[in-house]
């Protein structure tokens, strides 16, 4: 783990200390494999994983026939923290607000929120809805107050940007590894800002199609390599 971060520009003593406080807040365990010791992730953060996995590599955009879902929270004042905690929560998974309270977001991200919510016990404050927009005004303005297209549309011309030489060329080593872990840090933060909206819903040329594309080259062609040099890096820490 030092190794492989180092190829990222993080100091072995600040891994180490993050190991610790990983190992600390039951994210990580001490195990050992064949004799050689080493960690394990936790099954709760495997889990975690495993969902931002779909939401990294298969969040597709909605279309019309899924609907909306709706949240709908009370909480009352002397547990601000929990509202607060549930607000931030929502925001993390790609929700819209439409009013204090109300917040929205595609039909495809139903299940999605109410497992979170109900991993963090907040599902007591919370009522879900699933329906269709009925108008009158058109919800192609309505998803303009809900969430910050623009903002989200800049975020992927960045992305795009600045990952595009990667497709151009093939870095091999650290220097594959390095700028995959980067590309996949930058794409999940945007694959949990965007909803996932309709495209019809969207601006023309939504810069959101290109990146998805350049990410799925990126990835076909980085991934392995990626990979590769990470196992070469256990298994030397292995031999050693």
């Amino acid at each position: 783990m030092v190794d492989l971060l180092a190829d990222l520009g993080v100091g072995a003593q600040a891994v180490r200390s993050s190991i610790s406080r990983m190992k600390r807040r039951d994210t990580l365990r001490s195990v050992r494999l064949e004799g050689v010791a080493g960690y394990a992730l936790t099954p709760s953060v495997l889990e975690l994983l495993r969902e931002g996995d779909r939401r990294i590599f298969e969040h597709r955009p909605a279309t019309p026939g899924d609907g909306w879902v709706q949240v709908v929270f009370t909480v009352p004042e002397a547990r601000w923290d929990q509202r607060h905690e549930l607000r931030s929560r929502l925001v993390g998974l790609g929700f819209g607000p439409m009013a204090p309270g109300v917040w929205i977001a595609p039909g495809t991200l139903a299940e999605e929120v109410r497992v979170a919510l109900d991993r963090q016990d907040l599902g007591g404050y919370v009522d879900l809805f699933r329906g269709e927009h009925l108008g009158p005004v058109p919800l192609s303005e309505r998803v303009r107050e809900w969430w910050d297209l623009d903002g989200i549309a800049a975020r992927y011309e960045e992305f795009v940007a600045a990952y595009r030489p990667l497709a151009r060329r093939a870095p091999t080593g650290a220097e594959a590894f390095a700028g995959y872990v980067r590309m996949l840090t930058a794409w999940r933060r945007l694959r949990y800002l965007d909803p996932g909206l309709p495209l019809d819903l969207l601006p023309t040329r939504w810069p959101g199609v290109p990146a998805a594309e350049l990410f799925a080259r990126v990835d076909t062609a980085l991934g392995p390599l990626a990979r590769e040099h990470a196992l070469r890096a256990i298994r030397a820490a292995e031999r050693a």
